[in-house]
């Protein structure tokens, strides 16, 4: 299963704001067993995409304001609330608001929106891991070229 759950980067403002697409589509795998004859997109994979978009987002803001390089790792969520399901068919936007940054992590509101409808709300608080790994950098840098083209 793949684990790459943003299609586009529609807005990308580094320091501040991000947007996303997630087509979700009848084919993804977890639509197997979630759940037979009635599909529903997982709540956690939601918030894994909205992760995706926010950790990237902090990871570029940290290199601009402080010239580090380092990965997003999500440690907590706060006031995370899920208010509708998503379906195959649906299309998700993801929106991450940079709340906070520092050299040791940042913390950002996230939201999902179906149809202009919030289905998920939460707050997300990121640390900041150094690891020196250049094929690393290299495979980020390729999915950001395809996300952003």
């Amino acid at each position: 299963m793949r684990f790459f759950l943003i299609d586009k980067i529609n807005e990308w403002h580094v320091g501040r704001t991000a947007k996303a697409v997630k087509n979700v589509a009848l084919s993804e795998d977890f639509f197997d067993d979630h759940f037979p004859r009635r599909p529903v997109m997982p709540g956690v994979l939601i918030i894994e995409g909205m992760a995706q978009l926010s950790g990237l987002l902090l990871e570029a803001s940290l290199r601009g304001k402080y010239g580090e390089d380092a990965k997003a790792i999500l440690t907590v969520l706060e006031r995370t609330k899920f208010r509708d399901i998503v379906k195959p068919g649906d299309t998700l936007i993801y929106t991450t608001e940079i709340i906070s940054l520092n050299k040791n992590g940042g913390k950002v509101s996230a939201s999902a929106y179906l149809n202009n409808k919030a289905v998920v709300t939460t707050g997300m608080v990121f640390a900041f891991k150094y690891v020196d790994d250049p094929m690393l950098e290299l495979k980020r840098d390729d999915l950001m070229r395809v996300w952003l083209s």
